[in-house]
């Protein structure tokens, strides 16, 4: 069986106790992209449901405070994702791992009980996956977001009102100016008096263990198997944001382990070498692979749509999320609604150029803490920007290296495992001995990390249509965005 739904959320409570549910519809016709087969709205009294944001508007309701959800069914029929209770009203987006069953937000509703307020915490702190929630009580919402935020859920208030949502363009929407992102492993409550938030589950840096090379890359290995298993288990056909480099042929060949059906899907402009990379590799692995390519004009064509999803006026990001738009896109076509990527292995492994500069300039302490502290950040980096990119065609971006016990596990390992020196070219030393372990060929374990947004051609293409306007890449970026919006300033 298949199960799970793919949408937004959306919560709001007038501080004046003026109606609520007005501006959650408005937040929920800004979310419309991220789901539209059925719309719910809770009140503490009441519950309407329907299939279109219109025959919802022509159903009266008045609350100073509401929760709202919309969603399309990723894979097959589930019960709504709001749980509607005499002591409570509970609203949630995403997916635990491993899959609960029939549905997650059973899951959820049975930790809370009867109890919601006191037992909240055991979500956040037990239930791992990639997730939001908001529990509507009479006069108040709580809210919490999955310990490393891979879930996007922002927040923000003015003089009448306290909201969230799933994306920021929703809260632009009521006119609430400074948008901040929900804090993962944190609850929230919003009352009256605005919000207040509280830290319930936590991701810390252990001390450090020695361990063999070989001990480390099996144990790597088998935790990657368990992580990639929950992640897959409930899909016949999964995607794989694949570039033939090391972390997307360990995610793809770790997916080939237990999915029936695992397509490679590879983009970038014509022309670029790391194309002949990828099918040589998808070749290797003897998986099927297929291959977009794409023209500079096709780059412009994108943009404000990349622009338009990930909120923010970031040239690196928008070089990023534009290959992922289109491998999306193509999953979405090829009717895979589940796409797995390698995200997270360069913070947990030290992947990035920057770490050995670090590990020059000041050492082993110091690079450790950096890798920790972009793990910590990459909610904000990295995850809302993906999840926003992919929800757009109805596809579950999954992340098999941000996993509870692979995170644990690879912040416990001392750096001269991931890094072997000042000089080291590579770095990822124990992914790349795992994979020599799972039989993938040291032509791709060996690769040197290339990023996507250069690997891809995207960067030189922004660089290209900048030139043409007489702007530097991050003057070009921002022009476009403030086409789009031209109100929000300061993100």
């Amino acid at each position: 069986m298949e199960f799970g739904v793919m949408g937004g959320i959306a919560a709001a409570l007038n501080k004046l106790g003026e109606d609520a549910v007005s501006p959650v519809l408005l937040m929920l016709q800004e979310l419309e992209h991220r789901g539209a087969n059925f719309i719910q709205v809770a009140t503490p009294i009441s519950a309407i449901a329907a299939k279109s944001l219109q025959e919802l508007k022509n159903k009266k309701m008045f609350s100073n405070i509401a929760v709202g959800h919309n969603f399309s069914r990723i894979l097959q029929e589930e019960k709504q994702p709001t749980v509607l209770r005499k002591e409570y009203r509970m609203t949630f987006e995403g997916y635990l791992f491993p899959p609960s069953g029939a549905s997650d937000t059973d899951a959820v509703a049975r930790e809370l009980g009867s109890e919601p307020e006191r037992n909240a915490e055991r979500i956040v702190r037990k239930l791992d996956g990639s997730y939001t929630f908001a529990i509507l009580s009479p006069n108040k919402i709580m809210a919490g977001r999955d310990l490393f935020g891979t879930c996007p859920l922002y927040f923000g208030e003015n003089d009448t009102i306290c909201a969230l949502a799933s994306e920021r363009k929703a809260l632009w929407r009521l006119g609430i100016k400074h948008v901040k992102s929900f804090p993962p492993g944190n609850l929230a409550a919003l009352t009256r008096r605005g919000f207040t938030f509280r830290p319930v589950a936590t991701v810390r840096q252990p001390i450090q263990k020695r361990v063999s090379m070989e001990k480390a890359a099996r144990r790597l290995h088998n935790l990657l198997l368990t992580s990639t298993m929950e992640r897959v288990s409930d899909a016949k056909k999964i995607a794989v944001a694949f570039s033939g480099g090391l972390d997307s042929s360990v995610v793809a060949v770790l997916a080939k382990t237990y999915a029936k059906r695992v397509s490679l899907v590879t983009v970038g402009l014509e022309g670029q070498l790391e194309l002949q990379h990828a099918e040589t590799a998808a070749k290797s692995l003897e998986m099927p692979l297929k291959i977009q390519t794409y023209t500079i004009a096709d780059v412009e064509k994108v943009l404000k749509k990349a622009l338009w999803l990930i909120e923010e006026p970031s040239a690196m990001k928008v070089g990023v999320a534009i290959p992922l738009f289109w491998a999306a896109q193509i999953a979405s076509k090829m009717g895979c609604r589940v796409m797995l990527s390698g995200q997270g292995a360069d913070e947990l492994f030290g992947g990035y150029h920057k770490y050995r500069n670090e590990y020059a300039l000041d050492g082993v302490e110091a690079v450790q803490k950096s890798m920790f502290h972009d793990l910590m950040m990459s909610y904000e980096t990295n995850f809302q920007r993906d999840n926003q990119v992919c929800a757009f065609h109805k596809v579950e971006l999954r992340l098999p290296f941000i996993d509870r016990e692979v995170v644990r596990f690879a912040l416990s390992l001392p750096v001269n495992l991931k890094i072997k020196s000042a000089e080291d070219r590579l770095r990822k030393r124990v992914l790349r001995h795992a994979a020599q372990n799972m039989g993938i060929s040291m032509f791709i374990s060996e690769k040197t990390k290339k990023a996507v947004q250069y690997a891809t051609g995207v960067d030189r293409a922004l660089r290209e249509l900048a030139r043409r306007e007489g702007l530097t890449q991050g003057d070009y970026v921002k022009r476009v965005f403030e086409e789009i919006y031209p109100s929000v300033k300061d993100v």
